[in-house]
């Protein structure tokens, strides 16, 4: 059984995009959005190649004892003119292996990504989730973020 207690956080490497890919896919939403094959499209790698470089974001997974991939996020500081030129954490993709929700590894990654964001500057973090993700708003409240915002997407 893993527990928050044993579990490592480190940036994400190439060996880990499938694993986490199968995360972002595992839910109604995420199965819609992400190819799951084998071998898995090198447009995820391509992405990831991008990701990494990018100095202002931080793709990191949480790791078991066993060296499993058992969770990701995403920080991405984005420097702002408005509050005052107030820099933003935003948290994008974050997600806990199947087997191993609701054991603090999903709180323990949102807890590392909001010292992050205070270390880096960050006046705020700010989050994006699915309306009908019930489950991980009241996860995102519990943790102390507060509804403020109605997010809206456009896509192509």
């Amino acid at each position: 059984m893993t527990e928050a207690a044993s579990i490592t956080i480190r940036r994400a490497r190439r060996e880990d995009v499938a694993a986490i890919v199968g995360m972002l896919a595992d839910d109604p939403l995420g199965s819609g959005r992400e190819r799951i094959e084998d071998p898995l499209p090198e447009l995820y790698y391509r992405a990831f190649e991008r990701v990494d470089r990018d100095a202002n974001v931080q793709l990191v997974v949480a790791i078991d004892g066993e060296g499993t991939v058992v969770g990701c996020l995403q920080l991405a500081v984005m420097p702002g003119l408005s509050s005052q030129g107030t820099s933003r954490g935003l948290l994008e993709d974050v997600r806990v292996a199947k087997h191993c929700r609701s054991r603090g590894i999903g709180e323990l990654l949102v807890q590392w990504a909001v010292t992050e964001a205070r270390a880096k500057g960050c006046g705020l973090v700010e989050l994006l989730t699915h309306q009908t993700r019930v489950d991980a708003q009241r996860f995102y409240e519990r943790l102390g973020f507060a509804r403020s915002h109605l997010g809206m997407t456009l896509r192509f």
